[in-house]
């Protein structure tokens, strides 16, 4: 407090120096760090078990390699961290882009209330899943060779997906940036942040519809190790129309959870439009549906992929096809018709297991079906991928509860104390 009222006098008689500005920026920062509500709850000692014993296997993976936790070999280098952290991750990851692209390109404003937390949410899936990577490096260390120029494989699709995932992170920021500025009160830096932001929307979406699809044509250089029923030279394609369908609905199901565990942070605009804004979202998931269907129709006639049905990959092709992609279509038109939002919630639950079973088809289950010794995740694989996402989650509940995600809520603006707005007043006089 003192240091706070002799930095308000010092900026009211004109004599803040820089250094003064670092050290109560720092302290706000740190005072930040700390802990809110209760620390025993369910939620943490659950996540925050799985966090520390994955991070115990994480450091067994570094320290003895690969094969002390996983069940990857030369036959199967890749299991399910690139299969569902890496391929599935950044389809989840797709609504950023997608909802970027309808707010500030298309000019549909009824959808900016999510923007925030939607750009957040694909920034923190990219750092985390992107992460999870070294995981599955057996030289981690090497990871920066395509940056740097040591290696840079430039006839290789994994070139053109490292730069596109730094790329897109950093855009993914500069997007963010404004939110946090706002949180530190730096009015000058966040109009120049919002400046840069309009460049990284228009960059960001370019990079997310060219690795969205790159991440598809991996599969293109094993047109003989996937699955006839899973393989097609539309995979690209695919992949891109399907992170459309997928980012909506993990946005719907991201909103069914913040309702619930952050409704005080949540002002009074978005709580009336949240019920319009999921219809909203539903109307472009069943768009870009009804598309992956026509694209999966063309490759069954292509490909004459039905002399695959009678076998028993293809009654799990049907169980993907029917219970995962035309259940949720339907589901979905019914929804709209009805205007019922809890149908549209329900039914992107339904829409995101369909997006995971059908990347594990691709790049797990129906990879090397033909072997007779398969791949299998072993315990320590699937827990560290918890672990992973339990620290996801950690890091965006830290964020919604301290940045203005949402906008302020009235709540919040009346709790702040007077020693708060003392400390915006002089931040914004300094700024």
């Amino acid at each position: 407090m003192a240091n706070t009222t002799d930095a308000a006098a010092a900026s009211t008689e004109g004599t803040m120096t820089f250094r003064q500005v670092a050290r109560e920026t720092i302290r706000f920062v740190l005072s930040e760090l700390k802990p809110k509500g209760k620390m025993l709850t369910p939620f943490n000692v659950i996540t925050g078990g799985i966090i520390l014993s994955g991070l115990v296997m994480i450091a067994i993976r570094f320290a003895y390699g690969l094969g002390a936790v996983s069940n990857l070999s030369q036959n199967y280098p890749w299991g399910i961290w690139i299969g569902f952290d890496v391929v599935t991750g950044v389809a989840f990851a797709g609504g950023a882009y997608v909802l970027c692209f309808v707010v500030h390109i298309l000019k549909i404003k009824k959808f900016e209330p999510i923007i925030r937390v939607t750009v957040l949410n694909g920034f923190l899936a990219y750092v985390f899943y992107a992460g999870a990577l070294l995981l599955d490096l057996g030289r981690p260390w090497n990871v920066i060779n395509p940056i740097i120029g040591n290696a840079f494989g430039l006839s290789s699709v994994l070139f053109l997906v490292a730069w596109h995932f730094l790329l897109y992170m950093i855009c993914e920021f500069l997007e963010f940036s404004p939110v946090v500025a706002e949180w530190l009160h730096w009015p000058r830096a966040r109009r120049i942040l919002e400046g840069l932001s309009t460049g990284a929307v228009i960059f960001g979406i370019t990079l997310s519809t060219l690795h969205q699809s790159g991440l598809g044509a991996l599969f293109l250089l094993a047109p003989t190790k996937v699955h006839p029923l899973w393989y097609s030279g539309n995979i690209p394609v695919m992949f891109f129309v399907s992170s459309i369908f997928a980012g909506l609905s993990m946005v719907m199901i991201e909103s069914f959870f913040t309702q619930k565990a952050f409704k005080d942070r949540i002002g009074h605009d978005l709580h009336a439009a949240h019920d319009s804004i999921l219809l909203g979202l539903g109307k472009g998931a069943v768009g870009a549906l009804f598309a992956y269907i026509f694209l999966k129709l063309i490759d069954f006639v292509h490909y004459k992929q039905w002399i695959y049905l009678d076998t028993p990959m293809g009654y799990w092709y049907l169980f993907e096809i029917v219970g995962f992609v035309l259940l949720p279509t339907a589901l979905f038109l019914q929804a709209i018709r009805k205007r019922s939002a809890k149908l549209v919630q329900f039914t992107a639950f339904l829409t995101a297991a369909g997006v995971i079973l059908n990347r594990l088809n691709v790049s797990v289950i129906g990879f090397k079906w033909y072997e007779t010794v398969r791949y299998y995740p072993s315990v320590m694989e699937i827990w560290i991928t918890l672990a992973i996402i339990s620290m996801e989650l950690w890091v965006f509940r830290w964020v919604i509860l301290r940045m203005p995600v949402f906008g302020e809520a009235h709540e919040v603006v009346e709790e702040k104390t007077a020693e708060d707005m003392e400390v915006v007043t002089w931040k914004a006089s300094v700024l």
